[in-house]
């Protein structure tokens, strides 16, 4: 979905559990390259190259991926972008789900009593699949962490906001030149409304709501979540009201 020039969302299917959910990874892009935002679950790059062309963009320009975060739909299909790409391509995260996104330390919402609690509830065929995600080792480099604040150069300007909570290292980033809030899981959304995050998925849930309130800070007219797609209606002004029902 377009958002403004320069900015759109893919819409990608995830079936983890044997229910049928979209996530929205972001595009965003200028003269000189593209950046994707999220790489959605493993074995979706053939997707994700499809929707960068879809969006009439060439993916030989694809040049920077950020990760908001550690969780396996996010950064799942990163290892298989940067082994099969022909050009280089520059990771960036937040440097504190750094070490869990290259592998070196295991993903805060996995072990393996959760895993096989995951596998007792699904069939067997989806099951295999759970296992073979998780036994797959990530194997991917993060070139550039990044810090609360920071502006990044590309695509119009892109501020870098820590929201921990949700992951030690969570971030969301504000495109500036549209506006446009790209919001990992920080918060949700379901048919326009804008909900804090899934508490199932959210360790620090304290931390998390109080994330919340440092993107009252911005003027944001979009808002792109992970879970519940995009979000242009009073947008100020419900992130406003959530922060202070917490």
């Amino acid at each position: 979905m377009k958002i403004a020039k320069g900015i759109e969302t893919i819409e990608l299917e995830m079936n983890f559990t044997g229910q049928l959910n979209i996530i929205h990874p972001t595009l965003l892009w200028d003269e000189q390259e593209v950046i994707l935002v999220d790489t959605g679950m493993p074995g979706q790059t053939g997707e994700i190259r499809e929707a960068i062309e879809k969006a009439g963009l060439e993916f030989n320009k694809l040049s920077k991926i950020i990760l908001t975060h550690q969780d396996i739909d996010h950064i799942g299909s990163l290892a298989e972008l940067l082994k099969t790409a022909d050009q280089e391509l520059e990771a960036l995260s937040h440097k504190e789900d750094k070490p869990y996104i290259e592998g070196d330390k295991a993903l805060i919402k996995v072990n393996p009593e959760r895993i096989a609690k995951m596998i007792e509830t699904v069939p067997e065929e989806i099951g295999k699949k759970i296992k073979a995600i998780y036994d797959t080792p990530l194997n991917a480099k993060v070139n550039t962490t990044l810090s609360e604040e920071e502006v990044l150069p590309y695509a119009g300007g892109i501020t870098v906001i820590f929201t921990p909570g949700h992951t030690p290292g969570h971030i969301c980033l504000y495109h500036q030149k549209s506006k446009t809030l790209i919001a990992g899981d920080a918060v949700v959304a379901a048919d326009g409304v804008i909900m804090g995050p899934n508490p199932n998925a959210t360790p620090d849930m304290e931390t998390a709501l109080l994330s919340i309130k440092k993107l009252t800070k911005y003027d944001i007219e979009t808002i792109i979540c992970y879970h519940g797609g995009v979000v242009n209606e009073n947008v100020n002004e419900q992130l406003i009201a959530l922060a202070n029902n917490n």
